[in-house]
């Protein structure tokens, strides 16, 4: 699509919580219309109503997903989406003062379209199956930050008052931690159950290791005496249970979730694609199928793909001054899957291992090592999800042979 031809029109809408602002422009760059509409049923009725006045509209936002692009798409705009960061800088193209104001934001926004809308890509509705994939995963990544959030907080609760469970239990994210605090919320309470019933807890729970036992039993042993006052332990006792029930009911809510995901990746048309990568599984595969999504056109080349994903550094090059950093503005999402894929590939693939150790040698960090073999990660990425082919670990091998590439060269140093 050439948006400088086809289009009659150009908008910008700039959003907010509760009302949006639309300021929309002709080809001479003429303002034809500028409006505010609430965020309610009524407001959008009204938003395709004015829409319907123009021919073809191209519609510019700060966002790609969410039922506000559904509502765009659905009254018939071409949307096009923008980074925030380059939403400001056209706004300050427009004026050099500094000012801000919602109707400028919409209004430069139109305005770049209209004159830099060639090099655009208009945002296509995604399937279903995909969007419910992404929002699934992300919805998960959301409940396992309040998880860990939780964790954090009973772990520092019993360091104030019950240390012995500190030291009697290394994981903090496993459910049977948390019964056994609400089952045993104080030291004397744990003291007074006695051996028996210490031994039965870590049995029906499967904690039972015999490298462990003795030393955890000794631990329950001693509870009372390295322990929080008398006042501490009453009220930082009932703290301790109030978020382990939390915990615990948010479990039974990620193992839905985990469930959820599951089946939908499973049903996804794209399922055997990125459930072929190695050490993706159930967990990373649909991530990373989510944020990268089922339209072919989106992504020309793995160069756009790595810019998206944060994988592609930033050079910065003036007079004789050179700055290579890592990629802020991306798809942190995206990014973050990529990092646990090439984490877990390292222990699946020689390749991918001897790759970080090389970068390791060359002197990077170890998150700066993984961004680099992440990038050579999309790279392949890319290419299965244009063909709509698995990976396969002989094709590649023979590919980087024929290509001569210096990691075959790497792998047949190993002894």
């Amino acid at each position: 699509m050439k948006p400088w031809i086809e289009l009659t029109h150009y908008a910008g809408f700039d959003w907010a919580s509760d009302h949006h602002d639309v300021v929309v422009v002709d080809k001479s760059g003429a303002i034809v219309a500028d409006f505010r509409i609430p965020d309610t049923a009524e407001g959008w009725r009204d938003f395709a109503e004015r829409v319907k006045k123009f021919a073809v509209v191209g519609m510019v936002v700060e966002t790609r997903y969410g039922a506000m692009i559904e509502r765009m798409l659905g009254s018939g705009c071409t949307v096009f989406p923008i980074d925030p960061k380059k939403a400001s800088r056209y706004r300050e193209r427009k004026t050099s003062s500094g000012a801000k104001t919602d109707r400028l934001d919409a209004w430069s926004m139109a305005d770049a379209l209209r004159l830099d809308g060639q090099a655009w890509k208009p945002l296509k509705l995604e399937d279903t199956a995909t969007q419910e994939l992404r929002q699934l995963c992300r919805d998960e990544v959301t409940l396992i930050e309040q998880r860990t959030a939780l964790v954090n907080q009973i772990q520092q609760a019993l360091h104030e008052y019950y240390p012995t469970a500190l030291e009697a239990f290394d994981n903090w994210t496993h459910p049977a931690t948390w019964d056994f605090v609400i089952k045993w919320p104080t030291p004397e309470a744990l003291k007074s159950a006695g051996k028996r019933y210490w031994e039965k807890f870590l049995h029906v729970h499967r904690l039972y290791r015999p490298e462990t036992h003795e030393k955890r039993l000794a631990c329950f042993a001693r509870a009372t005496e390295f322990c929080g006052s008398p006042g501490t332990t009453a009220a930082k006792s009932l703290l301790a249970v109030s978020l382990a029930k939390t915990l615990l009911v948010l479990q039974k809510q990620l193992d839905e979730y985990r469930a959820r995901i599951t089946t939908a990746f499973e049903q996804h048309p794209d399922h055997d694609v990125f459930g072929s990568l190695p050490g993706a599984g159930e967990k990373i595969g649909p991530r990373i199928l989510g944020e990268i999504g089922t339209d072919r056109d989106r992504f020309e080349d793995p160069q756009a793909l790595q810019c998206y994903a944060g994988t592609a550094p930033v050079t910065q090059a003036t007079g004789k001054r050179l700055s290579v950093h890592m990629r802020r503005a991306c798809n942190l999402n995206l990014r973050q899957a990529i990092h646990f894929l090439a984490d877990r590939s390292r222990k699946t693939c020689a390749w991918a291992q001897a790759y970080y150790l090389k970068k390791k040698e060359e002197g990077h960090r170890h998150s700066s090592a993984m961004r680099c073999l992440g990038q050579r990660w999309i790279k392949i990425i890319w290419a299965m999800w244009r063909n709509r082919k698995k990976y396969d670990p002989d094709l590649h091998q023979r590919n980087q042979v024929a290509h001569g590439s210096w990691v075959i060269a790497l792998m047949s140093e190993k002894p």
